[in-house]
């Protein structure tokens, strides 16, 4: 069978990498050395023509099975990497078959958990590891995925204002379906369970792990999260019925988990004055959507609400309540956001997304105004933080580790 690459191709530079060789043997100058996770297959990131790709060596028909998956969550908008083509018909100069391939945006800013760990893994940044991780599986699941090997292996990280949004990096055994079961529910949390305890003792005997972290209470745990979250998204209310302004309530809070409600299903219980309220969750992106409607800027759910908090504020302070919010979102975004981001020396741009960047600028102003007892402006708080924070961080675009860290048997699967 002749080499074919089937997808949305849109480099053609793509087809001339040297599909003839196996991917542990592809030549140095087309690799690039990207902080990897632990994979059970071979995977290379190459850049080209600016952009870099995963490149996953598997057997065809579990290539094709993923690229269809990963499309079917990139059309439902699901948090997953974006696939790109596969490559099947692969023979070897020895004339041998060689398995097929398949490709992947790589996820910019992006990071396996390894890398998110500086050292030693500590309570709190496992905390909001489990938490994104949760809300991934949940969304997954309101979207009728089973993912069958939940982990944190299995997952890239993007830092979110204070938290991390996490994305699906590897669907092979996933399934796609219009409802999940309550058995594949139950299922996929016990396989994330066992995962992560596995996970944990990993960390632990490599000493990578504080001493404070159980590693059998953290598997316990993620499994109460998901839990708590999906009962909050799904479960159904009693109200009575004067209790109006509870529905509010709880649609307030559904919000504030990032979610959307499209309507309630709103059911009399038979012989009382109670009733029965369920609400039907469509979508996450709450805040992300907002944001974009009024600013068109693309970034994380936590990102969003940090970012309209201070549109908000910017409202407040220019006495522009009773000014439409587009009008005085496009304000905002001339007059504060991009010149903040414009700011940042073009050389270290590539540290953090412009989100996470005006992020860290507004704590680092926050922390700057209670040291010194006063507000002491953006324009200071920038440049402090440009001198005294930025230039201390890693490149999280495109984060090169030297290739003596870089472990053979550590490679991030697409």
């Amino acid at each position: 069978m002749p080499l074919q690459m089937t997808g949305a191709l849109d480099d053609p530079e793509l087809i001339r990498l040297p599909w003839d060789l196996p991917l542990e043997e592809w030549p140095d100058h087309l690799i690039v050395p990207l902080p990897r996770g632990i994979s059970r297959h071979v995977v290379r990131f190459v850049r080209l023509a600016g952009r870099v790709y995963a490149i996953k060596e598997i057997s065809e028909r579990y290539a094709k099975t993923e690229y269809r998956l990963l499309w079917d969550l990139h059309r439902l908008d699901a948090p997953a990497v974006e696939p790109v083509a596969v490559v099947t018909g692969r023979t070897g100069r020895d004339g041998e078959p060689l398995d097929s391939a398949l490709i992947t945006r790589h996820l910019q800013f992006s990071l396996p958990y390894r890398a998110v760990m500086s050292g030693t893994l500590r309570p709190d940044t496992l905390t909001r590891l489990l938490d994104a991780l949760v809300v991934l599986l949940v969304r997954l699941h309101l979207n009728g995925f089973y993912w069958g090997d939940c982990s944190l292996s299995n997952t890239l990280f993007r830092r979110d204002a204070g938290a991390f949004a996490a994305y699906l990096v590897d669907a092979e055994t996933g399934e796609l379906h219009p409802m999940i079961s309550e058995g594949q529910r139950a299922h996929d949390i016990e396989i994330a369970h066992v995962n992560l305890f596995g996970e944990m003792l990993d960390l632990q005997a490599g000493g990578m792990l504080h001493e404070s972290i159980d590693p059998e209470a953290t598997a316990d745990d993620i499994t109460e999260r998901y839990h708590r979250l999906w009962a909050e998204l799904t479960q159904d209310e009693v109200i009575e019925e004067v209790d109006w302004h509870l529905v509010e309530q709880r649609v307030r809070r559904l919000n504030s988990l990032g979610f959307d409600v499209a309507e309630m299903l709103v059911r009399r219980k038979a012989g009382t004055g109670r009733l029965l309220v369920r609400p039907k969750v469509v979508d996450s992106g709450h805040h992300q959507r907002r944001l974009l409607r009024l600013t068109g800027l693309d970034v994380e759910e936590n990102q969003a609400r940090r970012l309209l908090n201070d549109l908000d504020s910017f409202r407040v302070q220019n006495g522009l309540r009773h000014e439409d919010e587009a009008i005085v979102a496009h304000r905002w975004l001339a007059e504060v956001f991009q010149p903040t981001v414009a700011a940042i020396p073009p050389d270290m741009r590539g540290k953090l997304e412009p989100a996470q960047l005006f992020h860290e600028i507004l704590d680092h102003r926050w922390y700057l105004s209670e040291e010194a007892g006063h507000d002491v402006g953006l324009q200071a708080a920038v440049r402090s933080y440009i001198d005294n924070v930025l230039v201390h961080k890693p490149d999280e675009k495109a984060l090169i580790v030297p290739p003596e860290m870089a472990s053979p048997n550590e490679m991030s699967s697409p």
